[in-house]
């Protein structure tokens, strides 16, 4: 039976990726060695970090007046450091509250500074993103924090990107290398590696350099971003292999055709899914249809009892993590890069047969 895997993270991962993985798991590049066996002070693996950083800047077309860093902790340590590093002593940062993701920002923001909530959707369940002009935004911020797409909610920031005059930062973790935006409208991206980069354990991290000199002399080494920036993401031991499967990722995106062919791609398989959603009152989004992510698409079914059965139903038919999370129930569908048209026209086939069934 086939498997179709819709998990939120870690999630899909193209299967050619996979394939170029396993025929090199024993050797890379006649090294004689796994990438997890090479020292990461070699030529060997310096060249593939090289490869890794060369494929995004050229996929997202990265100035060179960014900084790439691959980093460890995963987007949630960002949440920390960026304030460390970026908020300096006794100023203030802007942060939009989007949803699960934007609060634990906030809420880690808050340990060491000042925070300006400058938008909050938490009184419409998070269910859109802010329209043009609904910020207020602080005259002093030093940054103005985003998250792009919430996993969790399903929704999209589709709106054009605030144009402020502090650095704008943003969360990319779930919808990275998914559409074409311009990295030059920000002060700062990063994301967790473990939707559309590769596999979990890594963090990728865009920055603009001179942002590096803002860290305070008492913040410790390991934890600013000039520390990394200084040393190639080499300061201490990096996840070599997740940093070799971003390097493959890139690749197989750029044999795809890019970051714009693969946005066309992602855009028809969420409008199947939409379009099915759309279709009958037996299915709900909760979600405003102007912020409705391409990358996690949730909705719900006339009762709990019925979403249960659907996500069990869907596990037997070889649909794998549909149920959505626990802090908001219903399902959710992610459909990053790796995940196929076949498996949404799969997944589209199943909900019209259960609605039959069940409706």
């Amino acid at each position: 039976m086939a498997i179709h895997n819709f998990n939120a993270g870690p999630a899909a991962m193209p299967r050619a990726v996979l394939e170029k993985a396993q025929s090199e798991l024993l050797e890379v590049a006649g090294s004689g060695m796994s990438v997890m066996e090479m020292s990461h002070r070699s030529k060997e693996f310096q060249n593939i970090i090289d490869g890794a950083e060369s494929g995004i800047r050229r996929l997202l077309k990265v100035p060179d007046k960014y900084a790439i860093l691959f980093l460890q902790g995963g987007a949630s340590l960002q949440f920390a450091t960026i304030p460390m590093n970026l908020r300096r002593p006794g100023c203030g940062a802007d942060y939009v509250d989007t949803g699960s993701w934007a609060s634990k920002a906030i809420k880690e923001a808050k340990v060491t500074g000042r925070v300006n909530v400058a938008w909050s959707g938490k009184g419409e369940n998070y269910s859109r993103m802010p329209k043009a002009g609904e910020l207020n935004l602080a005259a002093d911020a030093e940054y103005v924090h985003i998250c792009t797409n919430e996993t969790i909610g399903g929704i999209q920031w589709w709106t054009p990107f605030p144009k402020t005059s502090a650095p704008l930062i943003a969360d990319m973790s779930s919808e990275i290398m998914s559409r074409v935006f311009d990295v030059s409208d920000f002060g700062m991206i990063y994301a967790g590696a473990q939707k559309n980069l590769g596999p979990s354990g890594l963090a990728v991290v865009i920055l603009r350099k001179d942002l590096l000199g803002r860290a305070p002399e008492d913040l410790p080494v390991f934890l600013r971003y000039s520390t990394h920036a200084a040393e190639g993401s080499l300061y201490n031991t990096p996840n070599t292999w997740a940093v070799y499967m971003v390097k493959l990722t890139c690749e197989w995106l750029e044999s795809m055709g890019g970051i714009a062919a693969m946005q066309k791609i992602n855009e028809k398989k969420a409008a199947a899914l939409y379009s099915t959603i759309d279709s009958s009152s037996f299915w709900r989004s909760p979600v405003e249809k102007e912020s409705r992510s391409i990358m996690n698409v949730v909705w719900r079914l006339p009762g709990e009892a019925l979403e249960e059965q659907f996500v069990s139903q869907a596990k037997k038919a070889g649909l794998i993590g549909l149920k959505g999370h626990r802090s908001v129930g219903g399902i959710r569908a992610s459909i990053y890069n790796a995940v196929t048209p076949e498996s949404v026209n799969a997944l589209v086939s199943f909900m019209k047969e259960f609605e039959k069934r069940n409706g």
